[in-house]
């Protein structure tokens, strides 16, 4: 019997690649789609995921990569603007694109990627463009499943190793504001399970994924340090202060800080406990204290 088809835009990203891992365990046939699908591929061991190019700006493109899918995920995110690249383009109107053709190519099962604290009201450019696109995709796939993780962590992430790698050289470390905002970050192998679980379930659930402990950043820190072997001086910083330092950052060709990092930690980042979550797909997320060992060497 010939295994269902899902294709997953975003496939060789952070949060895509293992997406697509965790299907082809559970049996799918997995369309791996990106812009740049010959870059580190995410790999299967049975042949289950193909590699394919794909740019979801593109209406025929979008099409392409959805013939004879069963089920799509949009993984595709930005948090730096480069060009064509914005927040309305990726998280709106190409977000609304995927669904607007999955709707028309007859997929039975669509997630979309967004974030916690997703608000189409928002002040903030990239936090309004999630809310906005969360709205875009029910209006064009209204059984469409909708995930926001909190922010996600792993061997390869843009959270603790980059925290560490500056703990590990620094003996003074900046805060954001006074530390004080709280994070429940998840670990993004939980994440990509919990999507999996999810396109078995019911449609049009909005699920909020938080990790298994919430901390505040100062706390995080403080765990992190901890863990590398170091004891650095915490100083805080004020945000208006980081917003000026990130707008300077993003002139580089790869920006320390962005200002989406600076809005986000300007509220905090912790699934809300009356909607569904990692218990309503029979899953326990793990805490940062878990996986530190699996993502940080310590010393």
């Amino acid at each position: 019997m010939a295994r269902p088809l899902a294709t997953v835009f975003g496939g060789t990203g952070f949060l895509g690649r293992r997406v697509v891992r965790h299907l082809a365990e559970q049996g799918f046939a997995v369309r791996a789609a990106s812009r740049h699908p010959g870059h580190d591929p995410p790999q299967a061991g049975d042949g289950a995921v193909e590699p394919v190019r794909a740019d979801v700006a593109d209406d025929r493109s979008v099409a392409a990569a959805l013939a004879g899918a069963r089920a799509v995920v949009n993984a595709v995110s930005l948090y730096v603007e480069h060009g064509r690249a914005t927040f309305r383009s990726i998280h709106v109107d190409a977000a609304a694109r995927v669904a607007r053709e999955a709707q028309r190519a007859g997929v039975a099962t669509l997630v979309h990627l967004s974030g916690i604290g997703a608000d189409p009201a928002s002040r903030s450019p990239y936090i309004r463009s999630r809310g906005e696109g969360e709205r875009a995709v029910r209006a064009a796939f209204p059984e469409a499943i909708l995930i926001r993780p909190a922010a996600m962590v792993g061997p390869d992430d843009a959270l603790l190793v980059p925290l560490a790698r500056m703990l590990r050289r620094a003996p003074v470390f900046p805060l954001f504001g006074r530390g004080r905002t709280r994070l429940q970050p998840a670990h993004v192998e939980d994440v990509a399970a919990a999507i999996v679980r999810a396109m078995a379930g019911q449609g049009g659930v909005t699920y909020e994924l938080g990790g298994g402990a919430v901390y505040e950043y100062r706390e995080m820190i403080e765990l992190v340090a901890r863990h590398v072997g170091r004891r650095p001086l915490l100083v805080p910083v004020p945000f208006p202060a980081w917003q000026a330092l990130a707008l300077v950052a993003e002139q580089l060709p790869h920006p320390p800080i962005a200002r989406t990092q600076v809005e986000l930690m300007e509220q905090d980042n912790v699934a809300d406990p009356d909607m569904p979550g990692f218990p309503a797909l029979d899953l326990t997320p793990s805490s940062v204290r878990q996986v530190l060992p699996l993502i940080l060497p310590s010393g």
